[in-house]
């Protein structure tokens, strides 16, 4: 085991942690073999590449651990030759080599089940395709309920999977202690077995990648640094490394834990953190050495851990709370130690005692076991813990693929997904989940931070519908309404903003209090939504993205991105922004302010995945002026049928039909404040006919938003909502 500190040197092979070898007859041995997974380090070429360099590049890969390797393999695959890979020491130094490999099908989300899909498929033939050996286990998982919520947490993952190729499913307890007879079924409910799921060889899997990259023509140079990136005026970029520069059309950013350090390079602080996470092998059990076949892979979700086969041991790893757990933030300030690649950190058994003696409780034959292997090593997180994957708003042909805390299950998808995004010009399914631009300026370091400690500890936590989480908020974006309405209601999260999700009345009961079950809010909102109905509500639309396009071709950029026909000047639609194939990419409202001069307005999550694929067709050769506004302009939307009875109170504008027609545009002073006001329906509201009473108000900025809170007071029945319970 490698120890980080003010030097690195080797240990005496020794784990140090005291008191450990006296609880619950857990031992600590010396290792006499090489570590488990963790394969001797590469004897590849360090003074010289070996090869020939190449001057050009269509697609330069920055990072050669699994994701970027598997990347290189699934552009050369699929005809794209003149790709090459630059590695800074060798294949999987940094997060990969040390990982514990888990496969699985499942994700409690949605879009990431296909990359998790696409990741096991081809390595179940990649072995048989390049010649190498991969060392893949399949021998199914299974998800552990010990609580009546976690039962109900699986019936709910049930509901979301029948779509999917894959198979999943509920099981008793007896199933259970079937797949893994060494259980202890004292608390066993239930179980969520996928079939198919195990787990990889780290290294031989990247190993047999890079084979196959090589293999169809891609180009893997190590050790190869990058040193500096400099963009070019014709949208490509000089990479440049001590054994010369490659001019490369475009770069992607897989450098795993020194991503941040590539992306500053670019003047881009990606909120990218190394944390600790340790796992322990142990020897051979001789329970386990009796069993005829290979254990199920299991996750203890109440006691935060994992467990697997390791030959005839086992491997366990916790995901300590988010208060023990540890963050190298050093590395955010200072970078990486020079050198650091294929070390670890000293490990720290202490911190996840709890999570040890739960496992050997959950699987008795742990009390007996002996630890030859304690791996402590960084992995990268991001606030959300899903990666970053995507082209990168703000520079032209810069692509990340950064971020992993399950590298692993997700490189072979991402290097498809990210294959198929580059050939093709845009991307083969929705992941927006994991858009590289999700992120912002609000997005600081402090943040980072609070965020990802909080991802880290709440790895296990119950999975509820709606979920919010608290951390690190708010940040600096706060609209012109939020210190009249944050003590009114539950706050939620969008983008960096906190928006209400809805208001107490005395006798409530309020706070955050998820459930799988009708939750606290069920009652206030259904009363939201009736009083919407049928008198007015007032909704904070702030986080809305919001654009302004002018220029002389600005019409024609417009009709270029969206499939139909473009506002007339005051006047309003809604538009879809469609894909080279003809799919939708966004959904935006769009407003002509003065001729040539339009305002775009988009959902609070997509603002900077819109503005970079509008700048993306921009770039090719058209003249206009686009400008990112969103955090200049405040919104209010007025819905209901009383909304134009308190507009009217407000201001001395004429709002009939015959004046203000549906889907105009205007100008006009709301209690003396100047506020372009569109007239436009979110919410079920007749829209065609004169029984239209809807309002979507559009505040200069945000001190003229806090100037016109009448809004509130009008009424006594007026509602302060937001849109997402209409």
């Amino acid at each position: 085991i490698w120890i980080l500190g003010a030097q690195r040197v080797k240990s005496s092979g020794k784990v140090s942690s005291v008191g450990v070898s006296e609880r619950r007859s857990l031992q600590i041995v010396h290792p006499d073999v090489h570590g488990a997974l963790l394969p001797p380090p590469s004897r590849e070429a360090s003074s010289s590449l070996g090869k020939r360099w190449k001057d050009t590049a269509d697609t330069v890969i920055i990072g050669g651990g699994c994701v970027g390797v598997s990347l290189a393999y699934h552009l050369a695959k699929s005809g794209l030759k003149d790709v090459v890979l630059l590695e800074k020491s060798e294949l999987t130094a940094g997060s990969t080599w040390h990982a514990a490999g888990l496969t699985t099908y499942y994700h409690p989300g949605i879009n990431l089940k296909k990359v998790h899909y696409d990741s096991i498929k081809l390595y179940e033939t990649l072995e048989e395709e390049t010649g190498q050996v991969r060392g893949f286990h399949q021998p199914g998982s299974v998800r552990i309920a010990s609580t009546a919520a976690r039962v109900d947490e699986m019936k709910y993952q049930m509901t979301r999977a029948h779509w999917h190729v894959t198979p999943q499913y509920f099981i008793t307890p007896e199933k259970v202690q079937e797949l893994f007879p060494l259980l202890n079924m004292d608390k066993v409910l239930a179980g969520l077995y996928t079939p198919g799921d195990g787990h990889i060889d780290p290294y031989s899997l990247t190993m047999a990648l890079a084979a196959g990259a090589r293999m169809y023509g891609a180009q893997i140079y190590n050790p190869a640094p990058v040193r500096a990136l400099t963009p070019r005026s014709d949208g490509k970029w000089d990479v440049q490394t001590p054994h010369g520069t490659i001019q490369a059309n475009r770069i992607v950013n897989t450098a795993g834990f020194w991503a941040r350090e590539v992306g500053q390079m670019i003047g881009f602080d990606h909120p990218t953190i190394p944390v600790h996470h340790q796992y322990v092998v142990t020897a051979t059990v001789p329970e386990v050495k009796a069993l005829k076949k290979e254990l199920a892979v299991i996750r203890d979700l109440e006691g935060s851990y994992y467990l697997r086969q390791e030959r005839d041991g086992l491997l366990f790893g916790p995901y300590e709370k988010m208060e023990k757990m540890v963050l190298q933030d050093s590395w955010v300030r200072d970078g990486v130690p020079p050198g650091f690649g294929k070390e670890l950190f000293e490990s720290d058994l202490d911190r996840i005692m709890e999570h040890i003696e739960m496992a050997m409780e959950m699987v008795p034959v742990l009390k007996k076991a002996n630890i030859i292997n304690v791996v402590s090593g960084p992995i990268t997180y991001t606030p959300d813990l899903l990666p970053m994957v995507g082209p990168h708003q703000g520079v032209r042909n810069y692509w990340t693929a950064i971020g992993f805390g399950y590298g692993v299950i997700h490189a072979g998808g991402i290097g498809k997904f990210l294959s198929d995004w580059i050939r093709n010009g845009e991307p083969p399914y929705d992941l927006i989940e994991c858009d590289p631009n999700r992120y912002g300026k609000w997005t600081d370091v402090p943040f980072m931070c609070a965020k990802a400690r909080e991802s880290y500890g709440f790895n296990n936590v119950v999975g509820y519908p709606k979920e919010e989480r608290f951390a690190g908020r708010p940040t600096s974006r706060r609209s012109g309404v939020y210190d009249l309405l944050k003590d009114k209601g539950s706050m939620g999260f969008h983008a960096g903003w906190e928006q209400p999700h809805w208001f107490y009345k005395p006798g409530d009961d309020i706070g955050y209090k998820p459930s799988f079950c009708r939750t606290n809010w069920f009652g206030p909102v259904g009363r939201e939504c009736k009083l919407v109905m049928e008198k007015v509500g007032v909704i904070d639309l702030t986080p809305f993205g919001k654009f302004i396009v002018k220029g002389k071709d600005s019409l024609k950029l417009l009709d270029r991105l969206f499939a139909n026909t473009m506002p007339k000047v005051g006047h309003t639609n809604i538009s879809h922004m469609l894909t080279p194939s003809g799919k939708v990419y966004a959904e935006v409202t769009i407003t002509q302010l003065t001729p040539g001069e339009f305002l775009l307005i988009t959902g609070s999550g997509s603002e900077l995945h819109d503005l970079r694929w509008i700048e993306a067709e921009a770039e090719r050769g058209y003249d206009v002026e686009i400008s990112n506004v969103t955090d200049q302009i405040g919104v209010l939307g007025i819905a209901g049928p009383n909304s134009r009875n308190v507009l009217q109170k407000l201001m001395g504008e004429d709002l009939s039909d015959s004046a203000f027609k549906f889907l105009q545009c205007k100008t006009i002073q709301l209690a003396g404040v100047p506020v372009r006001a569109i007239r436009i329906s979110y919410t079920g509201t007749a829209i065609i006919s004169s029984s239209s009473r809807t309002f979507y108000l559009v505040a200069g900025s945000f001190s003229q938003l806090e100037k016109i809170p009448k809004i509130y007071k009008i009424q006594r029945k007026i509602l302060l909502l937001t849109i997402f319970h209409i």
